[in-house]
């Protein structure tokens, strides 16, 4: 399941985009905007500044949870909830290891869009 959690479901997303800068939509609404992206092969993923909507602080959301971009618009749509996404662990760059993606894989495994039943 990681590397589900850890990749996109559809890589044509992000082949001839960079997201940085776009706008992060949960399913109840806008959360922030995209600080940096992963060009990771194997672990792809999101670092979101939620601004003072969770007193500054950076998420990091993992590819997987990405359900849709709207390049025209430049929006990311996650298969989250607001209140999903700030329950989330807290993004530290300084600490940003293997064990922190095992913590952040094993929290954000349940919002890839390829195991929540619609």
């Amino acid at each position: 399941m990681d590397d589900i959690v850890w990749s996109y479901k559809n890589d044509d997303w992000i082949r001839q985009s960079d997201l940085v800068g776009y706008e992060v939509h949960a399913r109840d609404g806008a959360i922030g905007t995209i600080d940096e992206a992963s060009t990771e092969a194997a672990r792809r993923w999101l670092v979101v500044d939620t601004g003072f909507w969770i007193f500054g602080k950076l998420r990091l959301i993992p590819a997987g949870t990405v359900s849709g971009v709207d390049h025209e618009n430049e929006i990311v749509v996650v298969n989250m909830s607001k209140a999903a996404i700030k329950a989330a662990p807290d993004y530290d760059r300084d600490t940003w290891g293997d064990e922190a993606q095992g913590e952040h894989a094993d929290y954000y495994g349940e919002f890839t869009d390829r195991h929540v039943d619609e």
